[in-house]
């Protein structure tokens, strides 16, 4: 399968978890790749891994100067961007009365004004007719304790994508969202043993998410077998937050 075939394709935020599984997935359907990420080790080891010709560009999410910097070289390398995913992101606990100004600022400088900045940078050489995925979350839409700074930014992210699908379908650019649920990501390894446990019970399909799978739902949505589809937000969460 060549979906992406003739498409170039940049990931913000995709050195690790769902950004580098989507990385790899673009790139095995024929996109020629640009991944960033903060750690130049980490960044250059996942170009390598994604493999097909991938870029690893070093950018922070949260600075505009970094993911300038980022679209700059892919516009030097082929002029174009045709699929851009925003995927950077973090998820740090604390329950209201535990949050701090710095704690807030933290999750919404990288979960949403990475976005909106990825956004900015990238539009300039986004084609027309070119298509975008927001990297959200079904904690965007349910209450999760001690994760109210997240579930917030991930809720402005739908936001978002409903108000930039109006604002650029007259280029022709879709914008959507994937939110998938519990992942079986680093983030995710960092919690507690009993926290996973407790998530899994409240999933249907009693599992977590594999990268790989929120990936192919990435890829499908960037890809012209979606062209009508514009503004939506896609759960791949296994039922948790659909039943």
């Amino acid at each position: 399968m060549a979906r992406m075939q003739n498409k170039v394709a940049l990931v913000v935020g995709g050195a690790k978890g769902i950004g580098l599984a989507t990385a790899q997935r673009l790139a095995a359907e024929g996109a020629s790749v640009f991944l960033t990420g903060r750690d130049a080790d980490e960044t250059e080891k996942a170009a390598q891994q994604v493999g097909w010709g991938a870029v690893g560009l070093v950018a922070d999410a949260a600075i505009a100067e970094d993911l300038a910097t980022a679209v700059g070289a892919v516009q030097q390398a082929h002029g174009r961007i045709d699929a851009l995913v925003l995927n950077a992101g973090l998820s740090e606990p604390a329950l209201l009365v535990e949050e701090t100004p710095e704690h807030f600022d933290r999750h919404f400088a990288v979960n949403v004004r990475g976005q909106v900045l990825g956004m900015q940078a990238a539009l300039p050489i986004m084609g027309d007719g070119a298509s975008v995925v927001l990297i959200g979350s079904i904690a965007g839409s349910i209450g999760i304790p001690e994760r109210g700074a997240y579930s917030a930014t991930k809720a402005a992210v739908r936001s978002y994508a409903r108000t930039w699908t109006v604002e650029l379908a007259p280029r022709g650019i879709r914008v959507n969202v994937v939110s998938p649920g519990p992942t079986e990501t680093a983030m995710m390894a960092a919690t507690s043993e009993a926290f996973r446990t407790a998530i899994i019970e409240t999933i249907p399909l009693k599992r977590m998410a594999r990268p790989e799978e929120v990936a192919a739902a990435a890829v499908f949505l960037l890809s012209d077998e979606a062209s009508y589809i514009a503004g939506v937000e896609l759960h791949i969460d296994g039922g948790a937050a659909q039943v």
